[in-house]
């Protein structure tokens, strides 16, 4: 059976790569409206998760090609809590049927009751087999804190969605809320320090010491280690170790754009997607930022360094902007105006929609107007793409393919946000750690 599992994962994986190459044989439909555009570009997306997603776990893969010495069978925690938000959007704009959905949450759900774990913590990479840890480093071989909170995010907002009355509905809900309950948030904090540690291993202990400090893509992780009913953090824990990095606050001008938080210029655009595919940042405040506010002046620092375009490279324009981390023809970098290689990551700019919907628009357009057969494939757009070196990738990662769907989801009708936004967990996390938002109920007991 193993070896039959094996062959069938290579001959997808080859199946995948292979039509991933031949751009030009895929259909693209032209004349669309904005709307009819969006929908294609969420369902052609979508098709990453639900035809190349794992067969035996229903997990997302790494990524659709053969790279850095793995393949089809590393699956991601935190590229399938995305998944997971994007088979919410294909059930409820009827891409697939509700059962159809239902069936493969509790096929991922069953798969990682099972995988490894530690203190409730999952692994970055697990073997979509076996559900055993692949090592994502030589001493990152144990639980992964961030990880665990992208696919959280992601499995508490199907706990929600998957509300009806039948059997398979309600194992996917009462798995979901057992694993949720189980994860050791406290655990992370290494003994009762004020900051959360981002990896743990029963075979290296704390011994990549990294501290989880922002500004980042790492709010998410300190909102649900507030919210957990069994192993919260205390507020000192977001007080004193999330907001106190050299890197936290900024409060500097970039093209006449004041940033409140973070690296100059920003920093690759996913800071700004993926703890927002659920925390919904529309009115979201603390003492430290409006992060709505934040998030949209990042983005529109990283369009305006892509239109300024200080190293002159071919293609960038106010319609061809966009830099987050992706593959490059380099190998993995994570792109910003700090670190430009003259490579565009679609994602960055299509996960921006509910920040800039006209320039996202703009950028879709290009993507899929002008570029068009050099970056349109069966799984959406290319993971990223260099018209000055001519250099158009073959790949598609999940942590780039889920934000798409999500994100232009929650701009044209909130629907992730509304859900992550209704749980109680999450509320009273919210409130723990000092924020407000219009999605907080009033007056609801703390």
């Amino acid at each position: 059976m193993k070896q039959f599992y094996t062959i069938a994962l290579l001959l997808i994986l080859f199946c995948g790569c292979v039509n991933a190459q031949k751009k030009g044989t895929v259909k693209r439909p032209k004349n669309l409206s904005d709307e009819q555009l969006m929908e294609l570009v969420q369902r052609q997306t979508f098709r990453y998760f639900w035809d190349f997603g794992h067969p035996v776990s229903g997990m997302a893969r790494e990524r659709s090609n053969v790279a850095f010495d793995y393949g089809g069978e590393v699956v991601t925690t935190g590229g399938t809590g995305f998944g997971v938000m994007g088979i919410i959007v294909a059930a409820e704009r009827k891409w697939i049927t509700r059962q159809q959905a239902a069936e493969r949450m509790l096929k991922i759900v069953n798969f990682l009751w099972k995988a490894d774990q530690f203190h409730g913590v999952f692994p970055h990479w697990l073997n979509g087999e076996t559900g055993k840890v692949i090592r994502f480093s030589p001493k990152d071989d144990g639980g992964d804190l961030v990880e665990t909170s992208f696919l959280f995010q992601g499995l508490l907002c199907a706990r929600q969605y998957f509300n009806q009355d039948n059997p398979t509905e309600s194992q996917v809900r009462n798995k979901i809320l057992w694993m949720w309950e189980g994860i050791e948030w406290n655990w992370h904090t290494q003994g009762g320090q004020n900051v959360l540690y981002w990896h743990w291993s029963p075979n290296n202990g704390w011994s990549m010491n990294h501290q989880l400090r922002g500004w980042n893509e790492g709010l998410i992780t300190y909102v649900l280690a507030a919210s957990s009913p069994r192993f919260s953090i205390s507020p000192q824990v977001y007080h004193q170790g999330w907001t106190t990095n050299n890197y936290f606050r900024n409060d500097r001008e970039f093209y006449g754009i004041k940033l409140p938080l973070g690296f100059d210029y920003g920093g690759p655009l996913f800071f700004a997607h993926y703890s927002f595919l659920g925390l919904d940042p529309r009115g979201l405040k603390d003492q430290y930022a409006d992060y709505w506010e934040q998030n949209k002046r990042h983005t529109l620092i990283n369009r305006a360094y892509c239109i300024d375009n200080p190293k002159k490279y071919k293609g960038y324009s106010e319609n061809s902007w966009g830099l987050t981390a992706s593959d490059s023809y380099r190998g993995y970098a994570a792109h910003s105006p700090t670190e430009d290689l003259g490579v565009i990551t679609p994602t960055a700019a299509l996960s921006s929609f509910p920040y800039t919907p006209e320039y996202s628009m703009q950028a879709m357009r290009y993507f899929y107007d002008t570029l068009g057969d050099k970056t349109w494939t069966e799984y959406g757009f290319v993971d990223a793409f260099s018209e000055h070196h001519n250099w158009y990738a073959n790949s598609h990662l999940a942590i780039d393919q889920g934000p798409i769907i999500v994100m232009i989801e929650n701009h044209r009708t909130g629907l992730l946000w509304k859900l992550f936004m209704s749980i109680p967990d999450v509320q009273n996390g919210l409130r723990k750690l000092g924020f407000e938002s219009p999605q907080l109920p009033v007056n609801a007991s703390k």
